[in-house]
């Protein structure tokens, strides 16, 4: 009796993640033809200035890496938070992508030469409220008439 082996050949994929405030952003590169998407839409279904912030870290590689560039796709996931702090998570996690997969130092510099929020998370989270209180800070008005 003869066994049938499937062989399958595996893909190099990186998984990197980002975050800003409560979103969470999961990005996967892999060999491709230079394709990016946020929550399986193109970067240029966006409105500008989210198209703007999500294109800057591509932008930044093109010129520092050239067309090396267009051999990955890059597929991004982001989960909860708002609209804008999900595309600032998915601008992280692009830019930390990059860097992942090209191990270049002159594109880590540029990234962070440009914005070092590209690499480093914004760690700032919001303010627990207090109890027995309305807001995290601002405490009751009390009258003293």
């Amino acid at each position: 009796m003869v066994k049938k082996v499937k062989l399958s050949i595996k893909k190099k994929i990186i998984i990197v993640s980002g975050k800003r405030k409560t979103s969470i952003a999961k990005a996967a590169i892999q060999e491709g033809n230079g394709r990016v998407t946020i929550n399986k839409r193109p970067i240029e279904t966006f409105n500008h200035f989210q198209a703007l912030a999500l294109k800057e870290p591509l932008v930044i590689a093109k010129e520092t890496i050239g067309d090396k560039l267009n051999s990955v796709n890059i597929d991004v996931i982001v989960s909860s938070g708002g609209s804008e702090s999900q595309v600032e998570a998915s601008r992280l996690s692009i830019a930390r992508a990059l860097v992942a997969w090209f191990k270049e130092a002159s594109l880590k510099t540029a990234f962070l030469k440009y914005d070092r929020m590209l690499l480093v998370a914004d760690t700032r989270r919001k303010e627990s409220r207090k109890p027995n209180d309305s807001k995290a800070r601002a405490a009751r008005q009390k009258s003293y008439r």
